[in-house]
C-alpha cells in the first residue's frame, strides 16, 4: 500500500443543468445578435429613405440647371443649396474639411445633416437638415428596452424548453446509472438494455450490458477456478500429511527418518496454511472469522529457520528485537505468509550486513542492509510482476504482501535508501 494521496472523485456535473445552461446562453447570444442586426437594419433603412429624397432633389436641380443654365429654387423645405463651402454651417464645414468623404454630420442643438455633392468640382452641395425626419433615434431607448424584454422572454421560454429536454435526456441516463451503481458481482442485472430508447443511450446500455455479462462470466469462471484449486490443493496436502504421520508412527525408533518426517510434516502444515491464506485472498473474504491473538515471536523464528538457506555463505546477521515477543490479532496463516515473503526478500538481497526485525507501537519493521530497490521500479514495487534486475523470482512477493495488508486493513510502507525498510502497522 503506497503513501500516495488518495485521489478525490471528480465533482459531479449534472447533464440536464448543462443542457439548460448552454441552451440559455445560446438563446441570449442569438437574441443579442438578432437585436443588433435589427437595430442596424432600422438605421440603414432610415438613412436609405433620407438619402433617396436628397438624391431625387439633387437630380431635379441638376436637370433644371442643364436645361435653363440656372439653378432653380430648392423644393425641399429642409434643404438648402450651397455654392461654396463658406456658406455651410460652421459645424458641418469644419468636419467636411477634416473628412472630405463624409456625408453625415451631427450639428449643435440636436441637428442632424446629410450632405450631397451636386457638383463636387465646383463645390456645389445640397445640404438637408433631417433631424425632424429621424424615426429610429427618438425611439432608440424604447427599441432597446423592447429588445431586452423580448430577449428575456425568449430566454425564459428557452430555459423551460431546455429543462424539459434536459430532464427527458438525463432521466434514462440516471436510471441506467442507478441500475448499475454498487451492484454486487453475483447480482449483475441481465437483459436491461431493451427498456432504453433506441438511440445513443440505448447503445450505451447495450454495450454496458454486454460488458457486465462478460464480467459476470469472468467472475463465475474465477469462482469455479478458486473452488477447484481449493479442492485440488487441499487433497494432496492432506494425503501427504496423513502419510507422513503414519510413516512417523511406524518408524519411531529411527531418529534420522523421524527428523525427516517431522520436517515433511511441518512443511505440509505450512503449505496448508499458505494455501488457506492465498485462497482467502483470492475469494476476497473480508471477515474476522478465524482471527485470534497470535504470538509474533514464534512465527518470526520459524520463518527465519525456514528461509535460513538463503543466508548460506553470506556474512549476514539476523537481529530480532525483544519487542517482538508480543501478540497481534490476526489469522495465524496470514502473519506467516507476510513474514515469509518479507524475510525471504530481505535474506535474498542482503549479501552482507544485518537484517533487523523489530516490533514497536503495533508496527512490525523489517530492515536490511542490501542494495535497496532500484529507482525505476521503486514506485511500483508492490504491483504484480514488478521486480528489479537482480531478482530471481517472478515479482509477486510484495504484491501478495500488499493484497494481504489491504485484506486485513494493515498499513504497508516500503522505503529504500541504504537498504530497504518495510513497515506493517497492524490495525
Amino acid at each position: 500500500m503506497s503513501n500516495k494521496p488518495i485521489k478525490q472523485p471528480a465533482r459531479f456535473h449534472s447533464l440536464s443543468r448543462r443542457i439548460v445552461a448552454q441552451f440559455c446562453i445560446f438563446t441570449l447570444v442569438l437574441s443579442a445578435i438578432y437585436g443588433l442586426l435589427s437595430f442596424l437594419l432600422m438605421y440603414i433603412l432610415e438613412d436609405e429613405f433620407i438619402v433617396r429624397d436628397i438624391r431625387q432633389e439633387a437630380n431635379y436641380l441638376l436637370q433644371q440647371y442643364q436645361q435653363t443654365s440656372q439653378w432653380p429654387q430648392v423644393q425641399g423645405e429642409n434643404m438648402t443649396l450651397h455654392f461654396s463651402l463658406e456658406t455651410l454651417p460652421d459645424d458641418v464645414r469644419q468636419k467636411l474639411i477634416e473628412e472630405p468623404q463624409r456625408t453625415e454630420f451631427y450639428g449643435a442643438n440636436g441637428r442632424h445633416y446629410h450632405l450631397y455633392p451636386v457638383d463636387k468640382d465646383n463645390s456645389i452641395y445640397l445640404l438637408a437638415e433631417v433631424s425632424q425626419k429621424l424615426l429610429v433615434r427618438p425611439i432608440r431607448e424604447g427599441v432597446i428596452t423592447l429588445l431586452i424584454v423580448g430577449g428575456s422572454i425568449l430566454t425564459l421560454i428557452a430555459f423551460f424548453i431546455a429543462w424539459m429536454l434536459g430532464r427527458k435526456t438525463a432521466l434514462p441516463l440516471k436510471k441506467l446509472a442507478d441500475l448499475v451503481d454498487g451492484v454486487a458481482p453475483e447480482k449483475i442485472p441481465e437483459k436491461f438494455a431493451d427498456q432504453y430508447p433506441n438511440n445513443e443511450i440505448g447503445i450505451l446500455a447495450t454495450r454496458l450490458e454486454n460488458t457486465m455479462q462478460q464480467l459476470s462470466q469472468a467472475l463465475e469462471r474465477e469462482k469455479c477456478f478458486t473452488r477447484d484449486v481449493s479442492h485440488e490443493l487441499r487433497t494432496p496436502v492432506a494425503v501427504i500429511k496423513n502419510a507422513a504421520e503414519v510413516y512417523r508412527q511406524k518408524n519411531i525408533g529411527d531418529a534420522e527418518s523421524s527428523e525427516i518426517i517431522n520436517r515433511i510434516t511441518d512443511a505440509t502444515i505450512q503449505m496448508e496454511q499458505t494455501v488457506t491464506t492465498l485462497l482467502t485472498l483470492a475469494r476476497e473474504e473480508h471477515t474476522s472469522v478465524g482471527k485470534s491473538s497470535v504470538k509474533l515471536l514464534p512465527i518470526i523464528e520459524q520463518s527465519i529457520l525456514d528461509h535460513g538457506y538463503l543466508l548460506e555463505g553470506k556474512d549476514v546477521d539476523v537481529e530480532v528485537s525483544d519487542n517482538c515477543d508480543a501478540e497481534v490479532f490476526s489469522q495465524k496463516g496470514m502473519v506467516k505468509v507476510l513474514l515469509d515473503n518479507l524475510l525471504s526478500n530481505a535474506f535474498q538481497y542482503t549479501n552482507s550486513g544485518v537484517v533487523t526485525v523489530n516490533f514497536t507501537g503495533n508496527t512490525l519493521t523489517i530492515e536490511d542492509t542490501g542494495p535497496g530497490i532500484e529507482g525505476q521500479v521503486s514506485a511500483n514495487v508492490t504491483e504484480p510482476a514488478v521486480k528489479g534486475s537482480q531478482s530471481t523470482g517472478y515479482g509477486f512477493g510484495l504484491s501478495i504482501v500488499k493484497r494481504l495488508c489491504e485484506h486485513q486493513n494493515w498499513h504497508l510502507t516500503v522505503s529504500s535508501h541504504q537498504g530497504t525498510t518495510v513497515q506493517v502497522l497492524f490495525g
